[in-house]
């Protein structure tokens, strides 16, 4: 299991040129490396983040440099299950951010905004299309045109994150969540992830067909295999993940 602290307590965990550089490198890193089966990412501190630092330059410049901060896509791509725990604010690219991954779970003390703190600003990290697919589209529009600020119960309510708990909790109810993702066979973990993924930019028929191919494919692995013994020995399950 690999773990990912965003480590800018003083500045409220805003992600800046070298912080974005660390992500991208950690998701890389991770993505390579087949004995992770899952992936959490927290914020360290009060705040998980309140979005992207402060950036100089000139207007003409501001696209070339807005790359260079981008992360949420590095986190997106990985193939392991990635968890979410929002320890504190999560506003801007802290919520693009977190969209990114697979299940959130909050800190009840913790809000959610798609603009940053100081100044509002138009979501550049995905957010305007990941937000869509998790708490549909009118929820989406609000927050985009509204600035609208949630707390942790309205995120749950609208379906932004999949769990609250109180915050010295949340390391416990962390570790509860990713026992039971580990306790499925990774395999299928995988495929699963990919198949809810995927689903969401193609049509019912395609999604149904990539479903099946990739149920098929399961059947072949070792995983599978251990699943059968195991449940007709009457024993846990020691899946290897092929």
């Amino acid at each position: 299991m690999a773990r990912i602290t965003l480590l800018r307590p003083d500045a409220k965990n805003c992600i800046d040129q070298s912080m974005a550089e660390e992500l991208r490198d950690a998701c890389r890193r991770i993505g390579q490396d087949d004995s992770f089966r899952l992936a959490i990412i927290t914020g360290f501190g009060d705040y998980f983040s309140v979005g992207r630092a402060v950036m100089d330059g000139q207007a003409s410049c501001v696209s070339d440099k807005l790359a260079r901060f981008r992360v949420a896509e590095s986190l997106a791509a990985l193939t392991t299950p990635v968890i979410v725990a929002i320890n504190g604010d999560a506003m801007g690219q802290g919520l693009e951010l977190a969209l990114a991954g697979d299940l959130r779970i909050a800190a009840d003390e913790a809000q959610f905004a798609l603009s940053g703190t100081g100044q509002p600003e138009f979501p550049w990290d995905g957010g305007t299309q990941r937000l869509p697919g998790i708490v549909g589209t009118a929820w989406a529009l609000d927050m985009a045109l509204t600035a609208r600020l949630l707390d942790a119960a309205e995120a749950l309510n609208i379906g932004l994150v999949n769990r609250v708990v109180p915050r010295d909790r949340l390391d416990e109810a962390t570790r509860e969540l990713a026992e039971k993702v580990l306790a499925s066979a990774p395999v299928a973990a995988r495929y699963a992830k990919e198949a809810v993924g995927k689903g969401m930019d193609i049509t019912l028929e395609q999604g149904l067909r990539l479903e099946a191919d990739l149920s098929v494919i399961l059947q072949s692995t070792a995983d599978r295999a251990e699943g059968i013994a195991s449940f007709e020995e009457r024993r846990a399950p020691k899946f290897n993940g092929t």
